[in-house]
């Protein structure tokens, strides 16, 4: 008999409010990829994800998975408890749960720790078998040659693109707010370039995304990766470091290889501010040569930007949204500074006593602030962050950045519309986030 089995990807409230106005949204891969390990034979499969879909709770079903993000934990906790008491038995895994597994096995049946090659399907043929133990713990590097390939048949359609592929996980880098060495078995890692290959063959989309954590992390594998890309007459846009960009044979191959745009970690305009989160790699005087190249290979830069650093004024939204104009960057994703567990970020501001509170739907790092800044009050923190988003994504501004863009004009323009639409999901007023 075959056992029913929920796939969730949760979505707080909030940044589900400020995600469903921004229509440029890629697709969350890690639930349709882990059902790529489920045997259809023993499973029937259901996959919802929050952004554009409801949990029906109303349903039976053997099994409940949930990943779990920080940031969602505590709605991740509502779901468990909702299904527990029908007396369905639910599963956790993910980075919240990998960080924090006293924390997380409380609120579950079953735990996933780590990464979920090996142990997710060890857990459902244990399940099916009705032998399952409360926790699995990933105790060996998974090795990332034949993964299967993402279940994009179960993606809800309401998505700007169902194409994303992971070509690498991880990043050789260690900045100091970012969780990703406490999360993974080791730094970086990458996928045989052949089995990337075949798995773009098989997206029927004309875009996609390469959903990697840093796709600039082996400059000589991506080199032979976009060689490879050349012929299938695709666009797509990835996350690298900025640093790495200084090459120019790897933007001609980005740029021959469909490439439209870039999401870089610019951070800070501040060399301080990112020297102070073990983010020397970049050099603010730099950036303009390094933006200039990727410019003139056609390709957009999509810039992260985060507030809240220890050296941060209350001038520096200002001066950031004035660095943004004259550096010519086509859009900015903007952040407030999380301070997420086990991260040195985290262990300092603790220390300090400046968190604001350990309620994890603060630690989202768009609609609330969850530290005392060093230079400002957590209120002007917010509302300087609400007044760069406003300020960059303004019409008249979005218009002078397309005026003058050396880039995809098309791309472009979709960005910054998604950015602009989701302001109406995050309130302007600091009695929202508190």
């Amino acid at each position: 008999m075959k056992k029913k089995i929920l796939l969730i990807t949760p979505e707080n409230e909030e940044i589900n409010r400020f995600r469903k106005n921004q229509f440029n949204n890629f697709i969350q891969i890690t639930m349709p990829y882990l059902a790529a390990f489920i045997d259809e034979n023993k499973y029937e499969i259901t996959l919802v994800d929050e952004y554009n879909q409801r949990v029906p709770f109303e349903e039976k079903f053997h099994l409940v998975a949930i990943t779990v993000n920080t940031s969602n934990a505590a709605h991740c906790y509502d779901i468990s408890k909702k299904f527990r008491d029908k007396n369905i038995k639910v599963v956790m895994g993910g980075p919240h749960a990998t960080l924090l597994p006293e924390e997380v096995k409380k609120q579950c049946d079953y735990i996933m720790v780590g990464e979920g090659e090996i142990i997710w399907p060890e857990f459902l043929e244990d399940f099916y078998e009705d032998k399952a133990k409360p926790e699995y713990i990933c105790e060996e590097v998974p090795n990332l040659k034949n993964m299967p390939i993402a279940r994009r048949d179960l993606i809800h359609k309401r998505y700007f693109t169902k194409g994303a592929v992971i070509s690498s996980r991880g990043c050789p880098y260690n900045c100091s707010y970012c969780n990703l060495k406490q999360i993974y078995c080791e730094p970086f890692r990458t996928r045989p370039i052949k089995e990337v290959i075949s798995e773009i063959k098989t997206m029927k989309s004309k875009f996609f995304v390469f959903w990697d954590d840093n796709f600039f992390g082996d400059i000589n594998f991506v080199k032979e990766l976009l060689i490879g890309l050349k012929k299938f007459n695709k666009k797509w846009a990835a996350q690298v470091t900025l640093e790495r960009c200084k090459d120019d044979e790897l933007l001609k191959l980005a740029r021959e290889a469909g490439c439209v745009y870039f999401f870089v970690g610019i951070e800070s305009f501040s060399q301080d501010s990112l020297g102070s989160v073990n983010k020397g790699i970049n050099d603010v005087d730099k950036y303009k040569s390094i933006i200039d190249k990727i410019h003139n290979n056609g390709i957009c830069v999509q810039a992260g930007i985060i507030f809240g650093f220890d050296t941060d004024k209350k001038d520096v939204f200002k001066k950031t949204l004035d660095a943004c104009n004259e550096l010519g960057i086509d859009g900015a994703t903007v952040s407030i500074l999380t301070p997420l567990p086990k991260t040195p970020v985290y262990s300092k501001l603790k220390e300090e006593k400046r968190l604001i509170t350990e309620d994890w739907s603060y630690y989202n790092g768009k609609t609330r602030v969850a530290f005392i800044p060093k230079n400002m009050s957590a209120e002007e923190l917010f509302e300087g962050y609400m007044w760069f988003r406003r300020e960059l994504y303004s019409l008249k501004s979005i218009y002078k950045r397309i005026r003058k863009s050396k880039t995809n004009i098309l791309y472009n323009l979709i960005v910054n519309l998604g950015y602009k639409i989701s302001l109406n999901g995050t309130k302007n007023n600091f009695e929202y986030s508190k």
